[in-house]
């Protein structure tokens, strides 16, 4: 029937040129590169489902994870999988390489997930959110906020418990597939060697939970930068008109840049709360599934 198959063909032809257009898109999307800073990076599934609740998904993202170490070069210092979100801590050393490791892992993980449950559709919320972290005392916080993740859920009592984060693998160095870049961190931390580094960060831990403190903090999923009142204003600086709009909040030593709570449903729908415009500073470079 050539009517069919021309039918058939044309609808081919405009999946393809919408495909194009989508990548066309990701690529021209807003990418910010300030070399040296940390970034907490938190992304949620679509509409915060749980489609991260199995163990063979979390180990598929963590997969993909150590892939972006081996082809972009990613430099990771910390992570959380959670049932239906992540937290990444990475240092950003060379331009691109975020954006191009979370395209890849968050590509990936949707596509396999995808293909197993034989379902369409999004598998992450639009957009990421990533926080500039001071390095020193700030990064200590960011770190223990978020090993503590699934403390704070009621999942474990000690993220010791907890296989999906980057907490045992610094107490138990990995052989093989490494994530944590270890010596990075022991840099930026001011430690002098790795078998320190587990020490202290295991103290923090420890100390954070003796003091029942492991509360849920909004400044590390919320704000765009996240230290003393220098380092905000410099990364406010560097951001440019990224930041435009933005305050500085906060007194001695602990200071953020976000905004003051504005009306923000006629921008996003309900299931987009995440994504409050006067509070996230968002990188638009996640993929749809069916980009890797």
């Amino acid at each position: 029937m050539p009517g069919k198959k021309m039918l058939l063909s044309n609808l081919s032809r405009i999946e393809w040129i919408a495909s194009l257009k989508i990548s066309n898109k990701m690529a021209r999307a807003n990418r910010h590169h300030i070399p040296g800073y940390v970034w907490h990076i938190t992304h949620r599934c679509h509409k915060r489902e749980f489609l991260l609740k199995f163990d063979k998904d979390k180990k598929v993202w963590r997969k993909w994870l150590f892939e972006a170490r081996k082809r972009h070069g990613m430099c990771t210092l910390d992570y959380t999988i959670t049932s239906n979100h992540t937290h990444l801590l990475v240092l950003d050393k060379k331009e691109n390489v975020i954006p191009k490791s979370i395209q890849l892992i968050a590509g990936r993980t949707g596509r396999e997930y995808n293909r197993r449950k034989k379902r369409k559709g999004a598998f992450w919320e639009d957009r990421y959110h990533a926080t500039a972290v001071q390095t020193g005392n700030h990064l200590i916080q960011c770190m223990v906020y978020i090993d503590l993740n699934m403390v704070r859920a009621g999942v474990v009592e000690h993220p010791k418990d907890w296989e999906f984060g980057g907490y045992n693998e610094i107490q138990h160095p990995r052989q093989r597939y490494t994530l944590i870049d270890r010596e990075m961190l022991c840099h930026l931390l001011g430690i002098l060697d790795e078998e320190l580094l587990a020490e202290t960060i295991r103290k923090w831990i420890d100390e954070t939970l003796s003091k029942e403190s492991a509360c849920r903090e909004t400044k590390w999923t919320k704000s765009i930068a996240v230290g003393d009142e220098s380092f905000v204003m410099e990364t406010k600086k560097a951001l440019g008109a990224k930041a435009l709009g933005r305050n500085t909040l906060g007194e001695d030593s602990d200071f953020q840049l976000r905004e003051s709570v504005e009306p923000y449903n006629s921008l996003f729908p309900p299931e987009k709360g995440v994504l409050r415009p006067e509070n996230t500073f968002l990188w638009n470079v996640n993929p749809r599934i069916t980009e890797g």
